[in-house]
């Protein structure tokens, strides 16, 4: 069953105007499935896991562009980079857009070679695991956030109710769409080999990480410190490696559309803002699983219940600007005195600020940190706490409370 995608419109519109379209994402987010509906009858599929397919690509890339003429969808591009000069000379032959589309699931292999060969010539989009909009069928409804109050009316209009048994379930399965959408798929199985093929499939073969073992620790421990400020130190001590191979291997967690860094908000009229980023995985059902919760029910009543509620909160709102075509406007806010504050959207020079709590009755303590933005001597436009109340009622006389129904 194919569910739409929000970032359709966006795909198609960014294909019209490119001669190459790239879409990069994590395995299983449905980049394949997305542009295999989207595609025109007389655009040809090749995928590069076929192994006779990845022997021409590598070994004559000329000739496979001339044996599968464009319009072209090309799966997995990671793998043979070697095509992509090919696909810039075939671009600047043909001089007219929406000749090559292209998958990749490994950033940090695949965009070096994009930005040398094609600078210019191709739209490069981010595609992450179903939007809980997408899951109810509004995809066509999902847009980047702001704390409005039109915005919040309109959105918890159409939102539907979720409460905290619901809530728990869609975090605690994740947001790739094979389990997603199909309650009968065996949850564990499923991770399971998600992380087995990662680490055999993406790491191995293109990071080139020679201990797996290792590697595999390392994805636990960010797991376990979703939501909280990165410390390289410390990962590498956990892991027992060395500090340069873990900033090597997060590199990587990144890059493959596994971690998000939220950078921290810094202003030159303070110095005393912190400049740690702080590190969220992007699904939280891979995370729940890294970190061994057995049940939704497990991980709502456990230790990691509201650093993963966090997590699923940015990955929401990371989705709606993503699957538009937007950069996410995001950052944090921390000061030396610990005043943080979970999200800042920063919009024409404008803060939005944001609170995300595990709570269904917000009060004025919650937002007490918004003070703080006061020093930034910029517009600090109303603000809310996302959260578990039912709906949306006035916190303070700048804030408001904002359920997570109405992401």
């Amino acid at each position: 069953m194919y569910i739409p995608r929000t970032l359709e419109s966006f795909a198609e519109t960014a294909a019209g105007q490119f001669p190459v379209l790239l879409v990069t994402g994590a395995r299983q987010v449905g980049k394949t499935t997305l542009l295999r509906h989207i595609c025109e009858p007389e655009r040809t599929y090749v995928t590069l896991d076929d192994p006779l397919v990845l022997d021409l690509a590598r070994r004559d890339p000329a000739l496979l562009l001339q044996r599968f003429c464009p319009p072209l969808l090309i799966d997995e591009i990671q793998y043979a980079p070697e095509l992509l000069p090919y696909i810039k000379m075939e671009a600047d032959r043909e001089r007219r857009p929406n000749l090559f589309w292209l998958t990749g699931s490994q950033q940090f292999h695949v965009m070096k070679g994009v930005s040398e060969s094609l600078a210019g010539r191709v739209a490069v989009v981010r595609l992450l695991g179903l939007s809980r909009r997408e899951i109810i069928g509004q995809s066509a409804e999902s847009r980047p956030f702001v704390p409005s109050v039109e915005e919040i009316a309109d959105r918890e209009a159409t939102g539907g109710s979720l409460d905290l048994r619901e809530l728990y379930r869609l975090i605690w399965r994740g947001s790739f769409p094979a389990i997603a959408i199909d309650p009968g798929i065996d949850r564990d199985l499923f991770y399971s080999s998600y992380v087995q093929t990662y680490l055999q499939r993406d790491v191995r073969e293109l990071a080139r990480v020679g201990d797996e073992m290792a590697f595999l620790r390392f994805l636990r421990i960010a797991a376990a410190r979703t939501g909280q400020l990165l410390n390289l130190a410390e990962f590498a001590r956990d892991a027992d490696v060395a500090v340069n191979t873990a900033k090597s291997w997060l590199s990587i967690l990144q890059a493959s559309g596994i971690v998000y860094l939220l950078e921290p908000y810094h202003s030159n009229l303070s110095k005393r803002l912190v400049k740690t980023p702080k590190l969220y995985l992007l699904d939280t059902g891979l995370c729940a699983y890294l970190t061994q919760w057995s049940s939704p029910e497990t991980l709502e009543a456990g230790a990691m219940s509201g650093a993963i509620l966090e997590t699923w909160i940015l990955a929401e709102l990371l989705k709606g600007c993503w699957h538009n075509g937007r950069e996410a406007p995001f950052y944090f806010y921390r000061n030396r005195d610990a005043t943080e504050i979970d999200l800042l959207i920063v919009r024409d020079g404008t803060i939005y600020p944001l609170e995300f709590k595990k709570t269904a009755s917000p009060g004025p303590a919650d937002v007490r940190a918004f003070r703080a933005l006061e020093k930034l001597n910029m517009p600090i436009a109303p603000g809310g706490v996302i959260c578990l109340a039912q709906r949306s009622l006035p916190i303070s006389r700048t804030s408001v409370s904002i359920p997570v129904s109405a992401l």
